[in-house]
């Protein structure tokens, strides 16, 4: 009896683990440049919106930005921070300007948003290939506290720990420029974009002060090497605030 048990308990060792017993895989994280007065960015922020509404594997970030303001409308939601985004992205992939819609997929991989099999494509390749830095987030109405996890592997880490504020949803009725009379929904729009700690493979703890008590936009950390390079961890913390109308 003892023999059998003790076969039993080796042919158990042998079987693969359970998936809640693995390494958790970390989401891959889509960046979509976007704005209100490029009609080509209506398929873009649709597929967006898929992503975020229903895929767990993916962190899907609205970027709105402000030099498609000049076509007759001004982009509610945009701000400057998103543009300084997307140019040192253009200047780090070595690209020779910036356009919409753009899809950036973990910092690495540059997709014209809005095409579906390509965007779909660039995130199974990135899931396959990434690596995966364990970030927590909980979050009040006063504070945000944040842990970035040790490397599990030796190398030379140089990243920048970002914060993203991020508006869960938002309607924006539009009425001059290209997508003049439509009225126009997003998901995961990106209000604010700080870096707030650097990362060189130890484990980080940092308390941040939320700029307005009142607000309870969700938040966003992503690590990322050499601050526009290939994202190594990241997590979103969603406060499933209501809609907001602009």
């Amino acid at each position: 009896m003892f023999a059998y048990a003790a076969f039993l308990a080796a042919a158990c060792a042998l079987l693969p683990l359970p998936a809640s017993a693995a390494a958790a895989k970390r989401p891959v994280v889509v960046e979509l440049f976007t704005s209100q007065g490029c009609e080509s960015c209506l398929p873009a922020d649709a597929l967006l919106g898929q992503f975020a509404a229903t895929r767990k594997d993916v962190i899907a970030l609205s970027l709105p930005v402000t030099y498609w303001d000049m076509l007759g409308w001004k982009d509610t939601l945009a701000s400057d921070g998103c543009t300084k985004r997307q140019k040192a992205y253009a200047q780090v992939m070595g690209r020779g300007g910036v356009y919409t819609p753009q899809m950036i997929v973990d910092g690495v991989t540059d997709v014209v948003g809005g095409r579906d099999g390509q965007v779909n494509a660039a995130i199974a390749a990135r899931a396959a290939d990434e690596q995966s830095v364990a970030v927590s987030i909980t979050n009040n109405t006063h504070e945000v506290h944040v842990v970035v996890g040790a490397a599990e592997d030796k190398g030379a880490f140089n990243a920048t720990i970002w914060m993203f504020r991020v508006m869960p949803q938002a309607s924006v009725s539009v009425t001059a420029g290209e997508n003049s009379g439509h009225t126009l929904a997003y998901r995961n729009v990106v209000r604010d974009i700080k870096a707030v700690g650097l990362w060189k493979g130890q484990a980080v703890t940092l308390d941040l002060p939320r700029d307005d008590p009142s607000n309870r936009d969700s938040i966003a950390v992503i690590v990322q090497q050499d601050g526009y390079g290939r994202i190594l961890g990241a997590a979103l913390a969603d406060d499933s605030v209501k809609a907001a109308t602009h």
